[in-house]
């Protein structure tokens, strides 16, 4: 044993300052190696490779249980089937309840000398006009190619002059639409030019209406004379609604979609809803929920937020935290919890908005589903329904913050599985930051990518072993004398520990020992 320590003391003392330079250096370059490769996993991936290989291979050889499997408790059997459904991811969509932009979006940029649009937004609007309100058959009436052209300008001031060119020639629903949108100052003024379109645009329906078995062409036509119909009504049916008008706009809503029950990618429905919940009409706005709120069809957030909403009114007037952690919940409160659960599992972002935690800002004329855009289109006109159900906002935010009731504890961090819906999608921020206007709002982000522990450790070895190299190389004599006196104190125990074996134990055993 004494020989085996003089050998390690005799080897410790003939490192030289250069050994301990390499070790610390080696150590650092590892360090630094496996630092880079975590994060660019953890970037990419949104998790660490470490953590990962430990809980999907380790665990299980040392007989433990995932407990990211999903259960039959957690999942509904409907939509859990969509997260097996491939889905298109970053899908952009109209915002069913966009602004007027001369007569809302323009007199925000005049006040507050902000833009609320980015190009990117309005440029995905120029692509819907153009596949709306165009046809292959525009060149053949001189109105129609003259606004053909004009939904294609980038300039608001030579669409605006191409319009006016074209209602010259004849009264043309396009360039009555283009107008009431850009042009008009006020929302009156918006829907005294959507009458005149609607005029126009009824005359086009039936003359095409009549045609369109004829040919292709014909039938392209009148594709795009219903489209043109039925924005004009829709956006009729929205003037009412910001003029105080809410019967007459559920109303017309109504009629516009049995009138075409096939157009549901106007999302009309939405605009219903909001009506409905502004007339407090629940009973019609649970019926049109069960219509709409189906597995089969696309959810939004104002799709599982108005079913929350409708759950949490039936006991959020008398719901107590302290009362509810005391005897537990009942079935009615326990299903205005899941129903919230539900919608935070949808979008993550909207709560923040609901319980103004963040600011709002004008909606974008597009959104995308579960992202930010989403939740400030929704905030924005649903706020006042929430702070109207008295206690709505106060289980919300029970729901949402609280120890025992809290959302995200429900939800798979970092939603690589969903329990109802599809994994939350990753690429949400670099849509939003398009849609949105960075300038003055900070984008929401959902799931926060917290740093993993493997990537902190590894880079604070990196940078300790990094400080190590630098200080041997400068003081490589100081280094020296601090490394055997770190040696020397952490053998300290095992020494002792062998002195205490050796006075216990006889000589000659002790001897044939060391000698095996």
């Amino acid at each position: 044993m004494f020989g085996t320590e003089s050998s390690l003391s005799m080897f410790l003392n003939t490192l030289t300052p250069k050994f301990y330079v390499a070790l610390t250096g080696t150590s650092s370059l590892i360090s630094g190696l496996i630092l880079i490769f975590e994060w660019w996993y953890f970037r990419k991936y949104g998790t660490s490779f470490i953590e990962q290989v430990s809980v999907s291979h380790l665990r299980p050889l040392l007989g433990g249980v995932d407990s990211s499997a999903p259960t039959n408790t957690t999942t509904s059997n409907g939509e859990a089937d969509s997260s097996r459904q491939s889905v298109s991811e970053c899908k952009v969509w109209r915002n069913p309840l966009n602004l007027f932009r001369g007569a809302e979006y323009n007199r925000y940029t005049w006040v507050t000398g902000r833009e609320p649009l980015t190009y990117y937004d309005m440029n995905l609007s120029a692509q819907d006009h153009q596949t709306f309100f165009t046809c292959d058959t525009d060149h053949l009436r001189p109105a129609d190619a003259i606004m053909q052209k004009a939904w294609r300008e980038r300039n608001p001031q030579a669409r605006i002059s191409a319009a006016h060119e074209a209602l010259e020639l004849e009264d043309c629903a396009t360039a009555f639409i283009l107008l009431a949108e850009e042009e008009s100052t006020t929302i009156m003024e918006a829907e005294r030019l959507f009458k005149q379109a609607l005029k126009a645009g009824e005359s086009c329906y039936r003359r095409s209406h009549q045609l369109q078995h004829h040919s292709s062409q014909y039938e392209a036509q009148h594709r795009r004379d219903t489209n043109v119909l039925v924005y004009i009504k829709r956006r009729l049916a929205m003037c009412s609604r910001k003029l105080g008008r809410t019967r007459e706009a559920a109303k017309m809503m109504r009629d516009l979609m049995k009138e075409f029950p096939l157009l549901s990618m106007f999302n009309i429905h939405e605009n219903l809803l909001e009506s409905l919940l502004e007339l407090q009409n629940y009973a019609d706005v649970q019926a049109v929920l069960a219509k709409y709120d189906d597995i089969s069809l696309p959810k939004s957030a104002t799709i599982c937020y108005t079913a929350a909403l409708l759950k949490a009114r039936a006991v959020s007037d008398k719901f107590s935290p302290e009362a509810a952690s005391r005897r537990g919940l009942s079935t009615a409160e326990m299903n205005a919890v899941e129903a919230i659960h539900r919608a935070v599992e949808f979008n993550p972002h909207v709560p923040k908005y609901l319980l103004e935690m963040k600011s709002l800002i004008l909606p974008p004329e597009h959104i995308l589903k579960r992202g930010d855009s989403e939740a400030i289109a929704y905030a924005f006109f649903h706020l006042q329904h929430w702070k109207r159900v008295e206690g709505a906002l106060n289980l919300l935010h029970c729901t949402w913050e609280g120890s025992m009731y809290s959302s995200f504890r429900m939800i798979p961090y970092p939603l690589e599985k969903g329990h109802l819906f599809y994994p939350y999608p990753i690429c949400t921020e670099t849509a939003d930051r398009e849609l949105l206007p960075t300038v003055f709002h900070e984008v929401s982000v959902y799931p926060k990518k917290e740093l993993p522990f493997f990537i902190l450790f590894t880079a604070g070895l990196c940078s300790f072993t990094a400080m190590l190299a630098l200080l041997t190389h400068q003081f490589p004599e100081l280094m020296g004398v601090f490394a055997k006196a770190f040696l020397s104190t952490l053998f300290a125990p095992l020494n002792f520990i062998m002195e205490k074996v050796e006075s216990l134990l006889p000589s000659s055993l002790w001897h044939q020992l060391t000698r095996i």
